[in-house]
């Protein structure tokens, strides 16, 4: 069932090439937010790496005139995304266990949408920490599809045979598979085409499955103070969500929108120092009494620029949103 993916022992080639807005379609009805600000050697793993500190290297931001949905355009190929992915390294530190309660939180959610259920699948996986969070939430079937080899060879003993080395794409799985739970926690900003995965996420859920997404909020207060300052502004990115697009995604993906809001996330106060647009000797010297007073292990839990939805399948008698 494993899918091993190719890797590219040479650099990429790198394409840029135009970005449609993802719900209508267009390519010119579009107004520039941000100019792009990188140069071609911001193509590389470390980049793309997971949890990088913030470098505020980005595309050309745009915004569609119709749907509002914020893309980058243009964008590099598919194949070069690819590679660089599977070529990434993970690394969270100590971040983990907070993402193990922020994630595990919003999983309770989701069981409230799908009581009985038992099985999940996980959307970029890294090294299968939330997959193990699962199984301590009473989900004994878990599965994750993971591109970085790097990420996927940490995963533990028990979950190495339970990550598909792939990205998420037709026929993936077996014929007739099917998932109670599918969470996807902050890489449907990563996809070059969203309503494609969740497209396919939506052939794989059982009929009362239901699916967790976790992603950033474009209209958060922390996107709007900070502007082309806030880390969510970065390379990585191909579009941005409010909830309002999302749920516009999700509906053409074949899903229907039952609950979303701005997400609590757990951190501790390090992180956040790490996250804010400080001038480099300022930020190194606030990290630097965080850890010689141990103030940066305090943990807190804030709406720091996140949003939640859960989703099912759409039906004949779904109304509309």
């Amino acid at each position: 069932m494993i899918k091993k993916n190719t890797i590219h022992d040479h650099p990429p080639i790198v394409r840029l090439l135009p970005s449609p807005c993802a719900l209508c379609g267009s390519y010119e009805n579009a107004n520039e937010i941000y100019p792009s600000n990188f140069d071609l050697e911001a193509f590389n793993p470390e980049v793309f790496s997971a949890r990088r500190l913030p470098d505020r290297i980005h595309y050309r931001m745009v915004e569609c005139k119709k749907c509002k949905l914020l893309r980058s355009d243009p964008v590099a190929d598919s194949d070069t995304l690819l590679q660089l992915y599977i070529k990434s390294t993970f690394s969270y530190g100590n971040q983990i266990d907070f993402l193990k309660k922020t994630y595990g939180r919003y999983l309770e959610l989701a069981k409230k949408v799908s009581p009985n259920a038992t099985s999940l699948l996980e959307i970029g996986c890294g090294s299968g920490f939330f997959l193990e969070e699962a199984i301590k939430h009473g989900i004994p079937n878990v599965w994750g599809v993971e591109p970085s080899t790097n990420a996927a060879s940490q995963a533990p003993i028990n979950l190495q045979g339970k990550i598909v080395l792939d990205v998420m794409r037709p026929n993936l799985f077996p014929k007739d598979t099917t998932f109670d739970i599918i969470c996807l926690f902050q890489v449907l900003d990563h996809m070059p085409d969203p309503v494609g995965t969740l497209s396919e996420c939506q052939k794989l859920l059982s009929a009362n499955g239901v699916i967790l997404i976790l992603n950033h909020d474009i209209e958060a207060w922390s996107a709007k103070l900070l502007g082309e300052s806030s880390p969510i502004i970065d390379i990585e990115h191909t579009y941005l969500y409010s909830k309002q697009t999302l749920a516009k995604i999700l509906e053409a993906a074949g899903l229907k929108t039952v609950e979303q809001g701005s997400a609590w996330n757990s951190y501790d106060i390090s992180y956040l120092v790490k996250l804010f647009p400080f001038p480099k000797f300022i930020k190194s010297f606030i990290l630097f009494l965080l850890k010689f007073t141990l103030l940066g292990n305090i943990p807190v839990r804030v709406p720091l620029g996140n949003l939640y939805s859960l989703s099912v399948k759409k039906t004949e008698d779904s109304s509309e949103n």
